[in-house]
């Protein structure tokens, strides 16, 4: 018998390209996109709840400014289950503490998975069987096994994995060794990833038993175990800040990819709202808006009662949040980050971040 899995929610990010709506203590987690009024990392916990068999064994890492609201938006949490880091140093060390600290209560034998807070899934009974066979598979393998979402199209903005050699079938699902990591690739390299039909999208969520990994981690990434493993949070400082795809996923000869479809999306920019609406009108009118000659325009704002008036625009974000208001093509939404290194820059402006 499989044992049970515990669910670990990443819930440490920014979302800066989310942007003004996304601010430093209200990153994009807290958000509800969908108008749903229900937040991304609700949406996550409630769809983790089950495998976790209840609030006792679903833990959660942040960062040390979001430690209120976190127990704001998930008051069910156990405090004990709530991993607090000091300083973000980026996923490998997030992981690898809370590795060791699920392996102190139940054991190197625990089967963990981590999960990004912010991303969103629609067939959940897809993903719950996904879970289970994932964690067969860790359970009888020495895998670390990462989600392959099997792409839709040739995206640019995701990173790829390839699969190797077969690894057996868990729940009907066929489970590969990894052959390969590609970080977002030009687009004539997603196109011919996506027509040879051996890549997936890396999802970020991995899965695997607690002691396979911290014996992963020690032989590859020795400099982020071992101070860990020592001090626990007060190492954070002398740990490198590196994602857990580099530190490990890229160098153990235990990745395995289990290629999956339940409807997924990282919610990675405002161009997501688009997907995750799938609003069968010539714009996406999250906000009150009035419009002349106006399509392909997504349009927000926290505020009800704001009023968004256009004129010929085509192609366009138009955000309201506040004392911000973002226009920017939907083509260059990744700009925001670099927009935002220069409101730091700027002490008028910093309280806008």
């Amino acid at each position: 018998m499989t044992s049970p899995l515990i669910p670990v929610i990443l819930a440490g990010g920014k979302g800066e390209r989310f942007w003004p709506l996304s601010r430093r203590d209200r990153p994009k987690q807290f958000l509800s996109l969908d108008g749903s009024g229900t937040s991304l990392l609700q949406a996550t916990a409630q769809r983790l709840l089950a495998t976790a068999n209840g609030w006792d064994n679903l833990w959660v890492i942040t960062a040390s400014h979001l430690e209120s609201g976190i127990q704001t938006q998930l008051p069910e949490l156990p405090p004990a289950n709530l991993l607090v880091e000091p300083e973000g140093r980026d996923t490998a060390p997030a992981v690898a503490w809370t590795t060791l600290e699920v392996a102190k209560r139940y054991g190197e034998d625990a089967i963990v998975g981590f999960f990004p807070a912010d991303h969103w899934i629609s067939d959940e009974a897809t993903f719950q069987r996904t879970l289970a066979a994932a964690a067969e598979l860790a359970q009888h393998q020495d895998a670390i096994v990462t989600l392959g979402v099997q792409p839709a199209y040739a995206a640019t903005g995701y990173g790829y994995i390839e699969a190797g050699e077969a690894a057996g079938t868990y729940q009907d699902l066929p489970a590969y060794r990894v052959s390969r990591f590609t970080e977002k690739p030009d687009v004539a390299t997603a196109e011919q990833f996506l027509a040879s039909g051996r890549f997936s999208w890396n999802s970020g969520i991995f899965i695997f038993r607690a002691g396979v990994a911290l014996r992963e981690l020690r032989a590859h990434a020795p400099q982020i175990l071992e101070p860990l493993a020592a001090a626990g949070a007060q190492a954070y400082s002398n740990v490198p800040k590196t994602s857990i795809d580099y530190a490990l996923m890229e160098k153990t000869g235990q990745a395995y990819v289990l290629p999956v479809a339940f409807g997924w999306d990282d919610l990675g920019d405002w161009n997501a709202l688009e997907r995750l609406v799938q609003a069968d009108q010539p714009n996406v009118e999250l906000a009150a808006h009035i419009g002349m000659d106006t399509e392909g325009t997504i349009l927000y704002s926290e505020n009800p009662e704001d009023l968004i008036v256009t004129i010929g625009l085509e192609d366009t974000v138009v955000v309201r949040d506040g004392n911000v208001t973002l226009i920017v093509r939907k083509d260059r939404t990744q700009d925001i980050k670099k927009v935002l290194k220069e409101i730091q820059a700027d002490p008028r402006f910093r309280d806008r971040l």
